[in-house]
C-alpha cells in the first residue's frame, strides 16, 4: 500500500516526525488497516498529514517471538507554539483507541506510534539526549527513560523506523549528529534495511 499526502505547511507551524508499528489484530482487522485508521485519527486529533510513507513489512524480533510487524512514518504539520508532551499525548490517546496497552516494554502489540523528532527540538537537553542514545545494547534491555527524549534516542540504529522514514523526511538533519535520515539509514547493516520489505 502506498499512501502520500501532501499539503502546503502552514504559516507559523513545524513538522513532527513519527514511526507506526503494529503486529497484532485489532477487532479483527490486520495491522495494516489499523495503521491506516490511525493516521486518520491523527488528522482527526488536529494534526495535519503532510506526508505518509508506504507500509513495511518488517521481522518480528527476536525472530520467532510474534508475527510480522507492519510500520511507516508520517511528517506531521502542528503548531509552533506546540508542546511535545501535549503532542506525545495525542499520540497514546490515538493507540488507545486501538486497543494500545503497555503491559510490556518492546512486546507485541495492535498499534504503536513514537514521536520521533519535533522539528530540532532537544529534549530535555543535549547531555540527556546524548546519554539515551549512546546506551549500550545491554543497558538500553533494562533501562527506561523516565521523560521524554527528542530525537527518539533508538531513532538510528532501527532500519524499520529509517527506511519508512526516508521516504517522507530524507533530509531532516539529527540535531546532536548532524546526520541526515538517508545518512542514517546507509550507515546500517544491509541485511537490516532489506529484510524492510514494502507491501
Amino acid at each position: 500500500m502506498k499512501y502520500r499526502k501532501i499539503i502546503p505547511a502552514m504559516v507559523n507551524s513545524m513538522h513532527a516526525l513519527v514511526a507506526l508499528g503494529a503486529n497484532l489484530p485489532f477487532r479483527g482487522d490486520p495491522p495494516e488497516t489499523t495503521l491506516a485508521r490511525a493516521l486518520k485519527a491523527l488528522s482527526e486529533e488536529g494534526l495535519s498529514l503532510l506526508a505518509v510513507s508506504r507500509f513495511f513489512a518488517t521481522p518480528c524480533f527476536p525472530a520467532g517471538a510474534g508475527p510480522d510487524y507492519v510500520n511507516a512514518a508520517a511528517m506531521l504539520t502542528v503548531d509552533a507554539e506546540s508542546d511535545a508532551t501535549a503532542i506525545l499525548a495525542v499520540l497514546h490517546r490515538v493507540e488507545e483507541r486501538f486497543g494500545r496497552r503497555r503491559d510490556t516494554r518492546w512486546g507485541m502489540r495492535t498499534l504503536d506510534i513514537d514521536l520521533l523528532a519535533l522539528g530540532d527540538s532537544v529534549l530535555p537537553d543535549g547531555d540527556a539526549q546524548d546519554e539515551w542514545r549512546n546506551l549500550s545494547p545491554d543497558r538500553q534491555i533494562g533501562s527506561a527513560p523516565d521523560r521524554l527524549i527528542l530525537p527518539h534516542p533508538r531513532l538510528q540504529d532501527r532500519a524499520f523506523v529509517l527506511v519508512p522514514l526516508a521516504e517522507v523526511a530524507p533530509d531532516w538533519v539529527h540535531p546532536r549528529t548532524g546526520q541526515t535520515v538517508a545518512a542514517m539509514l546507509a550507515a546500517l547493516p544491509a541485511a537490516d534495511v532489506a529484510a524492510v520489505k514494502p507491501l
